[in-house]
């Protein structure tokens, strides 16, 4: 039946029975989801105690980060807002002109430029003239926000960073892509998928909001020790901090110096065993290596009073002796992985300063600071407030969780890891995919409460570690100046966690022999890049820099992975090459086999 010609709905049909009755059954099944969410949360409410409920709550408007609360106090210069002003109504008088005169100015056949931001790439949102509006219209607010910022006095450089970056976080959540209706592949997906769409969107929202944590891939497609982790190896040792594990050898001979591997507490270890392919550690035992590698302990309320110390005395330290002893060597080679690396630093400046920098051969730094001067958008997050509010997370217990760190990460790149994933899992309602990287990231890490408000007040806003003697190890004063051992140092161009910048600044610190790589992409890919999957590239420098403007003008580029560059260097350090039997195979020296890797530590949560 069609309707009048005349009427609202002209040149349209009106929906058939079958259609009204399909749309009211997805609205009633999105009403019972959230009617059975709703009820979840009325139960659990229920079964907490008012006293804890009110200190597990969100923070207050008081409490959020100096970036939101200090923008009150500046001022803005006049000469540049008028400027501003100026520049804003004329780009908003040439983009309603285009609107009310489409392809005017355009040579007759030429295309119009393709958007090169991925928000807006499909076709839709330039070949329907309304969404091609709302698409302009937010870039050119979105720009003239951010380059307002400018047009602040009154403020120190940090100030402005703060709200560059508040306001770089609005206009990204602001997005037309991020709400359905002005995003025309979201109303496309919910006609055509008669609202199925919609549901699995609703779900996936509902879930995360049950686990407090944005979902980025599908959890369920990976098990550890199954596809994910899997290189054979055996726990040796247990701590109340860490589990130890030996890999076994899959070479007849193996370098005489071992090599024990710190990854960061902050994720899970496994990011340097995903999978057979992307393997560091299975690629390094392939190489002839004896390697172990440190399983931190996700942090409970018997890590109340861990400090930094402890992970380097009893932690580093421990793992270093505890393997000398095992294979009875003089020395091991080390790696220390992101705030791992900054542990090291101190780690070879501890055993310096007490006469034991032989029990380490060399030490190797994956994207790793000890100067905090240039450490990037991560020092925004510091200030009185956020520390308080961290101290106020971790009150009770005594750890963090880890969900905390996960949504600060991802805040650093919120467009890619938030917005992005809001889009695809909740207003598309698209099946996660099952990507290991992205399982990983998920994994979250609790924290040792009294040792992460330290870390981040003693590094990231106070900088002590580049004073000679500003902190102190088990009363042994930390001087990285004192440490002459061999280091090889990679950092990622890329990396907006520790920047390429703020890793240089170790060749400043140290006073042995250094390799500094610079290797293609960021934090995560720039590190796990198996030579196989010929990717990236990475730059050294023979002649040596000042600085790493100097060092990238001088530096040769080389395709593909920097692993087998780092194999080359350490062979200067691995000593002579020892039959791979007795305490060499996990299990058969005076440690016995606790229990098969990656251990129980890696799953607790």
């Amino acid at each position: 039946m069609a309707a009048t010609e005349d009427g609202p709905m002209a040149g349209a049909d009106l929906p058939s029975l079958e259609d009204m009755q399909h749309w009211t059954g997805v609205l009633g099944r999105a009403q019972q989801m959230m009617l059975e969410y709703a009820t979840r949360q009325m139960q659990r409410a229920a079964e907490v105690d008012p006293k804890t409920l009110s200190e597990t709550a969100m923070p207050s408007a008081d409490q959020l980060p100096a970036m939101f609360a200090g923008l009150s106090s500046m001022t803005l210069n006049p000469e540049r807002l008028i400027q501003a002003q100026s520049d804003f109504w004329e780009d908003s008088v040439k983009l309603w002109t285009r609107f009310l005169n489409p392809g005017d100015g355009e040579q007759e056949g030429e295309e119009a430029p393709k958007p090169k931001d991925r928000r807006f790439v499909a076709p839709q949102w330039q070949s329907n003239p309304v969404f091609d509006m709302i698409r302009q219209s937010y870039l050119m607010i979105a720009d003239h926000m951010l380059r307002s910022v400018d047009t602040i006095d009154g403020v120190d450089p940090k100030q402005k960073e703060q709200a560059r970056f508040a306001t770089q976080q609005f206009v990204d959540a602001m997005s037309p892509s991020n709400f359905a209706l002005t995003n025309p592949q979201v109303l496309e997906k919910a006609i055509e998928t008669k609202g199925e769409s919609f549901l699995n969107g609703l779900e996936h929202m509902l879930a995360d909001l049950d686990k407090g944590q944005l979902t980025h891939t599908d959890s369920s497609a990976f098990a550890l020790g199954e596809n994910i982790a899997t290189t054979p190896g055996k726990v040796i040792k247990e701590t109340p901090l860490y589990q130890l594990i030996q890999y076994e050898p899959t070479t007849k001979k193996v370098c005489e110096t071992p090599l024990v591997i710190f990854p960061p507490w902050i994720n899970r270890f496994y990011i340097l065993d995903l999978n057979e392919k992307k393997s560091f550690i299975r690629w390094a035992v392939a190489q002839g290596i004896t390697v172990f590698v440190v399983s931190w302990k996700s942090a409970d309320s018997s890590m109340a009073d861990v400090v930094q110390d402890d992970y380097v005395v009893r932690g580093q330290v421990d793992a270093i002796d505890t393997v000398r002893k095992l294979l009875d060597v003089p020395s091991v080679n080390t790696i220390g992985y992101c705030v791992a690396g900054t542990t090291l630093a101190m780690t070879l400046a501890y055993l310096a300063a007490k006469g034991e920098a032989d029990k380490v051969e060399s030490a190797t730094f994956f994207t790793a600071q000890v100067d905090f001067t240039e450490a990037g958008d991560l020092q925004l997050f510091i200030d009185e407030t956020q520390a308080k509010l961290i101290e106020q997370l971790g009150e009770g217990e005594g750890y963090l969780d880890g969900r905390y760190m996960a949504a600060t990460f991802n805040l650093l790149r919120g467009r890619d890891l938030i917005w992005n994933y809001v889009v695809s899992n909740y207003l598309l309602g698209e099946d996660y995919p099952a990507f290991d990287l992205l399982h990983w990231n998920g994994d979250t890490t609790n924290l040792p409460a009294k040792w992460h408000r330290n870390y981040l007040n003693d590094f990231y806003r106070d900088n002590k570690l580049a004073t000679p003697g500003g902190l102190s190890v088990d009363d042994v004063p930390i001087d990285l100046t004192s440490v002459e051992t061999s280091a090889y140092v990679q950092a990622g161009r890329e990396d907006h966690i520790a920047p390429p910048e703020s890793v240089w600044k170790i060749t400043e610190h140290f006073k042995g022999p250094l390799r500094f790589v610079l290797a293609g992409s960021g934090h995560i890919a720039g590190v796990v890049n198996p030579p196989d999957a010929k990717k990236y590239q990475y730059w050294t420098n023979k002649k040596g820099a000042d600085s790493l403007a100097g060092f990238i003008a001088g530096a040769k580029e080389t395709p593909g992975s920097w692993w087998p560059d780092w194999l080359d260097w350490l062979e200067g350090h691995a000593g002579k090459k020892v039959d791979a039997k007795g305490p060499r195979k996990p299990g058969k020296g005076k440690l016995k086999a606790l229990e098969d890797a990656p251990g129980s530590y890696v799953k607790t949560r």
